[in-house]
């Protein structure tokens, strides 16, 4: 295993399979064990609003002895300096950087001259810390990873890229289920195959249009928002095009009858998920969304 002080987390396919597992172990060590990094500072930069991303960070940070320090979009990259420059003083403040952006070059560019650890807290197409979260609520409630089968139905979007990658490093099957015009990229999908192959995990991958054929006999069901921030405006059309891809009663009801239901949060509740399926007692959401919390104070730990 290669050591993880110092790493960047910019997607799930920088780490090896004993790497995921060993984060998922650390996530779940009890308070007692937490080590404390008195004295030092991350800089949390939100080029999007959050809730859950923002609070889950300033209060781990806060559980290792870390001062957080929030900043907005006009805080961290205004006044067109380069990104090299804000980044070549914010380096000498803080021992952590954290981004939650839009383009994934952004990011790309921060860890480029970052000498801190650097942490993907979005982009338009990964959000690796959300996966680390879904993977450590599967296995609570699953007690493996290893086997699965994982539904995605809906938007081809970061989530669905992170799923791809996330399964094929804990050697899940993932099945993606998205309207024509709608697909998870072939980049993430040809990268996850690569990562299966050469790690030798067995996880398969599939890609479908009908969202029944893909949730049939799985044992995870996930969907995300149909409209993420920034394609508001595409709202009505996207509510025509993916009228077919609710996770209802009757969807959810082809899954194994023991199937948990996952959705990374905000849900547009009666849009891709009914209230029936989301508040159903197989809905483990709120597992989900605490364990944001766990799964990124380990990887802070990790690499402070």
């Amino acid at each position: 295993m290669h050591t993880f002080k110092g790493r960047d987390l910019i997607t799930l396919a920088e780490l090896a399979p004993e790497e995921l597992a060993h984060v998922l172990d650390v996530a779940e060590t009890p308070p007692a064990e937490w080590p404390r990094f008195d004295g030092m500072s991350a800089a949390l930069i939100f080029m999007k609003p959050s809730l859950r991303t923002r609070v889950s960070f300033e209060v781990g940070c806060a559980q290792l002895g870390v001062h957080p320090i929030v900043m907005g979009p006009y805080d961290a990259f205004s006044r067109h300096e380069t990104v090299h420059d804000t980044i070549k003083v914010l380096e000498r403040y803080v021992e952590l950087i954290v981004l939650r952006t839009f383009e994934h070059s952004h990011i790309e560019e921060v860890a480029e001259h970052a000498s801190v650890p650097v942490i993907n807290a979005l982009t338009d197409d990964y959000h690796p810390c959300q996966g680390l979260a879904d993977l450590l609520t599967i296995r609570q409630h699953k007690g493996a990873l290893a086997g699965l089968t994982l539904a995605y139905v809906g938007d081809g979007n970061n989530m669905a890229h992170t799923y791809l990658l996330a399964g094929a490093l804990a050697g899940m099957h993932v099945r993606v289920a998205t309207p024509a015009g709608y697909e998870a990229s072939e980049a993430a999908l040809a990268q996850a195959r690569e990562l299966a192959l050469r790690h030798g995990t067995g996880s398969t991958f599939t890609v479908l249009r009908d969202p029944a054929e893909a949730v049939a006999g799985v044992d995870v069901v996930v969907t995300d928002t149909w409209a993420s921030m920034g394609q508001e405006e595409e709202h009505a059309r996207r509510l025509y095009d993916f009228a077919d891809y609710t996770v209802d009663d009757a969807l959810f009801a082809r899954a194994d009858a023991e199937a948990i239901f996952m959705h990374c949060l905000p849900a547009h509740r009666g849009e891709e998920v009914t209230d029936s399926v989301i508040d159903s007692a197989r809905s483990v959401v709120f597992d989900e969304a605490e364990n944001r919390l766990h799964a990124q104070r380990a990887w802070m730990s990790l690499v402070l």
